[in-house]
């Protein structure tokens, strides 16, 4: 987790300065800057793409909608049945099967976008698809990527209900900690360990344990230099 007071483009980019590879993520405007030189490739979100369709379906139902949805359910029934594949494996069905049909379905939402007003939200819902396509076709050309950024999502949600309750950090510096503390607690759940006994066993050797070797205490290697915690998902930090 990262602290930044406001959404502006530039945070994202001294967040990542230095970093190259494969960035998934919604269709936020600030990262745009990061994909500029090519170092960064954008993979996009088919549930973010889904969810703009879907929510027009929930009000207004069209065959437009109801064929659009039928598509995208049949790129995540493929993805369903990979699941927990290697990379390479999932690379070959998705070469073989997701590509063609993702190719079938970005023909297919160009036709019908013909036939809508421009001003029509299920214009501007296949719109949000179509300006990011090659970014939504990405999964496809490589089997580490995946279908949607939801794990991330969910992730975040922490920090959303965080706000909600807490209402204020106090202060930037107070938004910083709060990143870190939300890291290690994430990175604690990752690993499978409890957050609350992570934090106990830290908090009472820390002041005590050599500054040089620090990293001992970050969640990933703390079982295997100081051992006995419990490792238990879904603490209720």
């Amino acid at each position: 987790f990262a602290y930044s007071p406001n959404r502006q483009g530039v945070h994202p980019q001294r967040h990542l300065a230095g970093f190259s590879g494969i960035l998934q993520a919604d269709a936020y405007s600030g990262f745009n800057e990061l994909f500029r030189d090519g170092s960064i490739r954008e993979a996009g979100c088919h549930a973010h793409a889904r969810r703009k369709l879907y929510d027009i379906h929930v009000r207004t139902p069209s065959e437009t909608t109801t064929e659009a949805l039928r598509y995208i359910g049949e790129l995540y029934g493929i993805e369903a049945d990979i699941r927990g594949k290697p990379p390479d494996e999932r690379l070959r069905v998705r070469q073989e099967k997701a590509k063609p049909l993702l190719e079938r379905y970005g023909t297919w939402l160009r036709e019908k976008l013909k036939t809508l007003s421009a001003k029509s939200d299920t214009a501007k819902a296949i719109n949000y698809s179509l300006n990011q396509w090659d970014a939504l076709m990405l999964y496809c050309d490589d089997g580490a990527v995946e279908i949607d950024n939801n794990i991330a999502e969910n992730a975040l949600r922490c920090v959303s209900l965080g706000r909600k309750n807490f209402l204020f950090a106090g202060s930037d510096s107070g938004g910083e900690r709060a990143a870190a503390m939300y890291s290690l607690i994430g990175s604690c759940k990752l690993n499978g360990i409890d957050p609350r006994a992570y934090l106990t066993h830290v908090l009472t050797r820390i002041a005590d344990h050599p500054v040089n070797r620090i990293d001992e205490l970050l969640p990933w290697r703390i079982v295997e230099h100081l051992g006995g915690l419990p490792k238990t998902i879904g603490s209720s930090l």
